[in-house]
């Protein structure tokens, strides 16, 4: 089968399609054979050698995918050959086949597009354990997105808003702008600093943030800090803008305020029964159309070096999927 294989750390165009053997199933694995694979951030750190998983040379990039069951390992229990999944791989996800794990492969929702599938579980599942079981979302509280035109930022916009909280979201253009008040955001502001703690005062009628969504860290991420009131969270979802930030303890001292990490994929490891918990209410969100992801550009797995550059240069709104 051909895949997209990393064969060492580098730029994103050293990336070469070829033929690829995988190895035999584990317990609780299966084989999927993959239609489509939704392009996520992680896939640009683990191509980079900066991600916190680092896989054996050479690997395909890819973290969560859409297909069929073509095999099945011992010991899995819900699935068959021949049923319709995604499944949260980690890596390996830009190919013809890979391989899943049981404990984070779900059904397809009903009626669901594959394309659109491949592209509902790793950033949905991320942002409902960010806004629900990490900083426990209230209905009528106030949440900052950082990043908000993204992947984490869409289906956090989308959840919080279904949620019934005042979403404020950030971004960098015009254009993002329009698109994140079509995912749900009540106001958008522009990532310069400028006014914001200024609009932020008068939207919050000086409470100040309840919750603050940011993958993105960098020089900015001590200021939205500071924009956080009485008891309000700060979530660390990941470093996209590159620099992962200092931040002053005095600060979230003062505030009687929490410093949050958002670690999805160690949810999956130590609480497989929440995980699959949460993306069955998410599955029924997006069966009623409450939130549903937002595809806005496709790739073929030999142009999935462009996708990734697309990404890393923000060129891209919502999700990117390639469909293999």
């Amino acid at each position: 089968m051909k895949a997209l294989l990393c064969k060492k750390t580098g730029g994103i165009f050293d990336l070469v399609l070829e033929e690829n053997t995988l190895r035999s199933l584990e317990s609780k694995e299966i084989l999927i054979q993959v239609e489509a694979c939704g392009v996520n951030f992680p896939d640009l750190l683990l191509v980079e050698g900066k991600y916190q998983v680092k896989p054996s040379f050479p690997f395909s990039p890819g973290a969560e995918v859409m297909g069929t069951i073509k095999k099945i390992g011992n010991g899995v229990e819900m699935f068959q050959i021949g049923d319709r999944v995604v499944s949260g791989t980690i890596f390996g996800g830009y190919s013809e086949e890979v391989i899943g794990n049981e404990n984070n492969t779900f059904f397809v929702p009903k009626n669901m597009n594959p394309i659109v599938a491949s592209a509902s579980l790793l950033t949905y599942s991320t942002a409902y354990h960010a806004l629900v079981d990490r900083a426990s979302l209230q209905k009528k509280e106030t949440v900052l997105i950082l990043g908000a035109s993204g992947g984490v930022g869409t289906a956090a916009i989308q959840i919080a808003h279904h949620l019934g909280a005042t979403v404020i979201a950030v971004t960098s253009s015009s254009e993002k702008a329009s698109f994140c008040k079509q995912q749900g955001a009540d106001y958008v502001f522009h990532s310069e600093p400028g006014n914001i703690k200024e609009n932020i005062a008068e939207i919050t009628h000086k409470k100040g943030i309840d919750i603050v969504y940011d993958p993105v860290g960098g020089e900015l991420a001590e200021l939205y800090v500071r924009t956080l009131g009485w008891n309000g969270r700060y979530l660390i979802i990941g470093f996209t803008g590159g620099e992962i930030p200092k931040i002053p303890l005095n600060l979230p001292l003062l505030k009687g305020a929490s410093l949050v990490g958002v670690y999805w994929s160690g949810l999956v490891k130590n609480d497989p029964a929440k995980n699959r918990k949460n993306y069955a209410l998410l599955t029924n969100w997006f069966e009623k159309k409450a939130i549903y992801p937002t595809v806005t550009k496709t790739y073929s797995l030999a142009e999935s070096p462009y996708a990734l550059s697309d990404l890393q240069q923000r060129k891209i709104m919502g999700k990117a999927v390639i469909v293999v």
